[in-house]
């Protein structure tokens, strides 16, 4: 019951407060008193300037009756409120406004989960009120406190858990609203405020029974779901507080993201933390989406010690990220990302590496085994990670990642790349270097460069062909799919898959333009340098079936890509100088190996002779692969590589029908127009600097020129090649090929340049270098070329390939052309 006065102190009272004792009823069932509601209402508009004393005077009263546990007359009081709140709408009403939210605090403070709910709704109704003015002294630190603390509550009753939650949840929406559209909206942005808002609305979000996986910008719920469901909405809070978010307080946004997900260790698994970065990416402008990227990251490096399947599940989040952003502004983050990513894929490693080494027997030993697994699992994470985000870049940016990514690659013996590999040792380098080329491999994947000299500039083709990376086949893998990623301009490559000798190519539909000038130019250039990794890629003694393959595919896809006349002839050279290298065996192959090669001729010279269509070479090589199905079918790849057949314990007694001959190719091809002097000329795999830095065998014991090898050593027949006298013009003619031609002129054009404009200390310790690479190399030759004489006018013999060639008085050659440049 309300405290009733006489009625002579009833007139002296004001009239604003008699106005507001009417509207209170004997009994409070009966509700508010609604014709003494208007004239309450009609004097407020009428008299504004005493908005702030009925305020006052109505947050009095319902502060007793919060006390006193009147719960009916504290509802009249808010509905009254509540109606004199979107009633009035004049400059005064400022002072009103802070009389309601004290009496909304006083709700919300109080025990009782109605009167909780009941100051909530107020709140939100004045929420949605736009007020005239700003209100420049009015702060919410308070609501964004007491609305947290409800979004958590743990009431027993699961009924009253859930209303107190969606009021606490309903009210951070209205102060979002409230502020956004106030002048000074920046303060809700403050990080006190957001550290409480969002793990607040991530906590009720985390109760969805059911997480939603949705790629697209899933629907709206509705409004049904909103009020039932605290997770829906939750989320729909959620997103509308990011999607009013700005450039200046993203990050405020976002933070506190990493922190929940963090204290509650959702990173593993991450089904959530991907849920919710898709609800940020999407819900965020597009423009400042390159801003949660570079959040991921940076928290990524905060976390680089933790537990393998925690950081899986960071790159796992930013991979969803980049994929929302991809399509979208990626901003200048895009070196940021795949720098980050490589050096945590060189932590990976050597994470890995490391527990490898500390690795020890028993329960231990199943321990390390466990951490490799999970560190695989984390390298596949960021490999999948950069091919997608490498991918969805336009191609002058893919072009700048790949020159980036192989920049990173270590390579044995040189300080060219920008990675520390200092505590991964021999094993994690190489387990560094095949990441690192399966990331350039996704990022190649689908690229189309109009010009392959766009796709393979020097400066990319050299490290990429590195001698170094020839040293283990996987490593020889990769550069090849990595090639063949840029060379297929015309998605030819799925035609050629698997090494096999092919009935009609022109079923397999090839695709081809006609070569333009840029093509020819680069293969005159770096033809050689592609050969020489072809021809040493066939002979190192760890292949596997599908390094035959690959290898296949590369000179397949050079004919059909590059190949013009000049370049056809030096492709055929290469299939005979590699058919020569298995029957001499000069690397001592098993005869496994060799038999691959004589394979692999087998299946390029059928494709190349039916891609020119010259009658006559089609017929020479059909007749020999027919011989060899009879004879020996393990020169055939059909068999070698996917039969168990008996192999041969010699290759030098066979026919000389079984083995492609020179003198009928050149002549095939003459009668067609072709230029074959070159034919007789054996191809010899071009010499190079990085020959001395590489693991690999000395590079004389790889050219094609044996020395002293006696001719009971060859097959009576000439097999292969003609036997011709030799000069020293013809020796040099036979190691320089006609692609040397151009590289001696682009040298001496740069070493004149380099003398015009290099400062002199660097001319002359260069040409102090080359001259002790000189004397290192005669050195070598003459030591193993020059055999002791028979007799005082001792004389040289010297082969290359099936060819052996007179003997030349030692005292008689000479060496004018030997200089340095």
């Amino acid at each position: 019951m309300p405290t009733r006065v006489c009625c002579c102190c009833s007139a002296l009272r004001p009239r604003y407060k008699r106005l507001v004792d009417n509207i209170f009823p004997e009994d409070p069932k009966d509700g508010l008193v609604k014709a003494d509601m208007e004239k309450l209402t009609f004097y407020a508009v009428s008299a504004p300037e005493k908005l702030d004393r009925i305020g006052s005077y109505l947050a009095e009263r319902l502060s007793r009756d919060v006390v006193r546990h009147r719960s009916g007359y504290v509802l009249i009081a808010m509905e009254a409120l509540d109606q004199l709140l979107m009633a009035c709408h004049s400059q005064s009403i400022k002072p009103f406004v802070e009389s309601f939210l004290h009496m909304v605090a006083k709700l919300l403070e109080s025990g009782e989960p109605k009167l909780q709910v009941l100051g909530t709704n107020s709140f939100v109704k004045f929420a949605n009120i736009e007020e005239d003015t700003p209100s420049y002294h009015r702060r919410y630190d308070f609501f964004v406190s007491r609305f947290s603390a409800m979004c958590h509550s743990c009431h027993s009753d699961p009924e009253i858990r859930t209303e107190i939650r969606i009021a606490g949840i309903r009210g951070i929406q209205g102060v979002v609203r409230k502020t956004v559209n106030d002048e000074l909206r920046a303060t809700i942005w403050e990080p006190q405020h957001m550290d409480k808002i969002v793990p607040s609305l991530l906590f009720n979000m985390q109760k969805i029974e059911e997480v939603d996986s949705r790629i697209g910008p899933p629907s709206s719920p509705s409004a049904t779901d909103k009020e039932e469901n605290p997770a829906v909405l939750a989320e729909n809070c959620f997103r509308e507080l990011l999607g009013r978010a700005t450039f200046g307080n993203m990050n405020n946004a976002v933070r506190p993201v990493f922190a929940h997900l963090d204290h509650h260790k959702l990173w593993d698994p991450n089904e959530f933390a991907v849920h919710c970065f898709k609800i940020i990416m999407y819900s965020i402008q597009a423009q400042y989406s390159h801003h949660v990227i570079q959040e991921i990251l940076g928290h990524l490096d905060a976390r680089k010690k933790d537990a393998p399947r925690v950081r899986a599940g960071i790159i796992q989040v930013l991979l969803e990220a980049v994929a929302i952003a991809a399509k979208g502004s990626i901003g200048p983050t895009v070196l940021e990302v795949f720098n980050t990513l490589l050096k945590h894929l060189r932590l990976s490693v050597e994470f890995e590496a490391n527990d490898l080494q500390g690795g020890s027997v028993g329960s231990v030993s199943l321990n390390t085994s466990s951490k490799d697994n999970d560190e695989k699992i984390v390298q596949n994470a960021i490999i999948q990670t950069i091919g997608f985000f490498g991918s969805n870049l336009p191609d002058y940016q893919r072009s700048e990642i790949m020159m980036f990514i192989m920049g990173k690659v270590p390579v044995f013996g040189t300080s060219t790349h920008t990675l520390d590999i200092s505590q991964l040792g021999d094993l994690g380098t190489r387990r560094i270097q095949i990441m690192l080329l399966r990331s350039l491999l996704m990022v190649t994947s689908g690229y189309k460069a109009k010009t392959i000299v766009t796709a393979l500039p020097g400066s990319f083709l050299d490290p990429l062909l590195s001698p170094s990376l020839m040293e283990d086949y996987e490593l020889r893998q990769l550069v090849l799919e990595v090639m063949h990623n840029l060379m297929d301009r015309h998605d030819n490559r799925a035609k050629l898959r698997g090494i096999r000798i092919i009935p009609d190519v022109a079923d397999l539909k090839i695709k081809r333009e006609k070569i333009c000038r840029q093509d020819t130019s680069f293969m005159k250039k770096n033809g050689q340098q592609l050969y020489r990794h072809i021809y040493l890629g066939c002979k190192e003694e760890d292949n596997v079936q599908k390094n035959y393959e690959l290898l296949y595919t590369s000179l397949a896809l050079i004919t059909i890509e590059l190949a013009n006349e000049e370049v056809v002839i030096d492709l055929i050279r290469l299939a005979i100088a590699l058919q020569d290298s298995a029957i001499i065996n000069e690397d001592n192959l098993p005869m496994f190996h060799r038999c691959g090669i004589m394979a692999l001729v087998a299946a390029y010279l059928n494709f190349v002779s039916q891609m020119i269509a010259v009658p006559a070479f089609c017929q020479h090589v059909s007749k020999v692969i027919e011989i060899r199905t009879m004879e020996a079918p393990y020169f055939l790849p059909e068999h070698i590589f996917r039969d168990k057949c008996m192999l041969p314990k010699s290759l030098e007694k066979h026919e000389k029908d079984l083995y492609f001959l020179t003198n009928k190719i050149a002549e095939s091809l003459g009668g067609s127009g072709y230029s074959v002097e070159r034919l007789s000329v054996p191809y010899v795999p071009q010499v190079t600097d990085e020959d001395r830095l590489s693991r690999r065998k000395s590079i004389v014991d790889t050219v094609s020129i044996q020395v002293d090898i006696l001719s009971n050593n060859v097959p009576s027949d000439d097999v292969v090649s003609n036997t011709e006298e030799i000069t020293f013009e013809a020796l040099k003619k036979a190691i320089d090929t006609s692609g040397m031609e151009e590289q001696e002129k682009e040298k001496r054009r740069l070493v004149i340049e380099k003398f015009q404009k290099a400062p002199f200390e660097e001319i002359a310790a260069q040409c102090e270098s080359k001259a002790n690479l000189l004397h290192d190399r005669l050195a070598q030759i003459l030591e193993l070329t020059i055999r002791p004489p028979p007799s005082p006018s001792g004389t040289l013999t010297i082969t290359s390939g099936h060819a052996q060639y007179q003997s030349v008085p030692v005292y008689e050659m000479k060496f004018p052309d030997l200089c340095v440049y």
